[in-house]
């Protein structure tokens, strides 16, 4: 059963929260051609994504996502123009070796124009929370709070621009990509991101974020009981306080209330038992706790964009 809408999940989203998305739907509201990246099901925490575009003179609404978002430029020059909903334009003639860094929890406007007929290549980094969570405590301590980073726009950094590139030839160039290599990236990214690009003055807004260790007691709970109804009671005891609070500073957290991240995990392992097993469908669905095939299959393919029988296809 899909967890129930508790009202102090939603109390603090606003319509623009509700416009986030998941790493893996992004090509939907893209223009261009996505080419399709390998994905290691032992690492949920890495999405790579490959895009070919040619010019866009309307806006696009890109929609914010949950993890924060690099983007390399691998091919071609571009200016690219970016806003706030209803703020004023901002433009930035970017080549091969810029990249942008993404930390926003609302969604915003993007237009480019190619320069000299050039197919503009890029290169889509989604991190996951948890392996950001895990080298923030390395670097800054056992219980700091959940980090932020700068907004980056047409920069140049070598060991972004190296490490990135890495990690695409491992994933796209080796038959077998190695789950170690990869890793090791994006661990080794992660932590240069949060030496360079943290944005401090965004602490006075995270501490009321619920700490890091009740934050790790609570989602290891609910990934032992994927199968089970969600308990908003019973995630709240772990972390010793009330149903309001607790939802209040998870999703200060998380960016996500506490149901909403638990349809996440069950998601992510979902997609592990599609690709790694031979297991029906239908058998997935009901270890993720859905016993209805149809309602699984309707919440996969709302977070994920595509049915489950479409993804273990692809």
């Amino acid at each position: 059963m899909e967890p129930p809408v508790h009202p102090h999940d939603y109390e603090d989203l606003t319509p623009l929260d509700a416009q986030r998305i998941t790493a893996e739907s992004m090509p939907r509201h893209l223009p261009g051609t996505p080419q399709v990246v390998p994905r290691l099901p032992q690492m949920p925490d890495v999405v790579v994504q490959l895009f070919s575009h040619q010019s866009t003179v309307e806006p696009i609404l890109v929609p914010a996502v949950v993890e924060p978002l690099l983007v390399l430029v691998l091919a071609g020059t571009a200016r690219v123009e970016e806003r706030s909903l209803g703020g004023t334009w901002t433009a930035v003639q970017v080549q091969a070796g810029d990249f942008f860094l993404t930390n926003t929890s609302e969604p915003y406007e993007m237009r480019w124009q190619t320069i000299g007929g050039d197919t503009f290549e890029v290169m889509h980094l989604y991190l996951g929370l948890p392996l950001i969570d895990q080298a923030a405590r390395d670097l800054l301590g056992e219980h700091t709070a959940s980090v932020t980073f700068l907004d980056v726009s047409g920069a140049r950094d070598e060991r972004v621009n190296f490490m990135l590139d890495q990690l695409r030839l491992e994933l796209i160039e080796e038959p077998e990509p190695s789950l170690l290599f990869v890793h090791s990236l994006a661990q080794a990214l992660t932590v240069h991101l949060i030496r360079r690009y943290l944005d401090l003055h965004s602490a006075p807004r995270r501490s009321n974020a619920l700490q890091a260790y009740k934050l790790r007691r609570v989602i290891d709970a609910m990934n032992e009981h994927l199968a089970d109804e969600f308990r908003l009671a019973h995630l709240a005891d772990i972390a010793e306080l009330s149903e309001y609070h607790f939802s209040r500073m998870f999703k200060r957290a998380t960016g996500l209330a506490p149901s909403q991240y638990f349809i996440r995990l069950r998601m992510s392992r979902a997609r592990h038992l599609l690709l790694e097993t031979d297991r029906s469908i239908i058998d997935v669905g009901l270890e993720v706790g859905y016993s209805s095939p149809s309602h699984f299959s309707q919440v996969f393919r709302r977070e994920v964009g595509v049915t489950p029988s479409a993804f273990r296809q692809a």
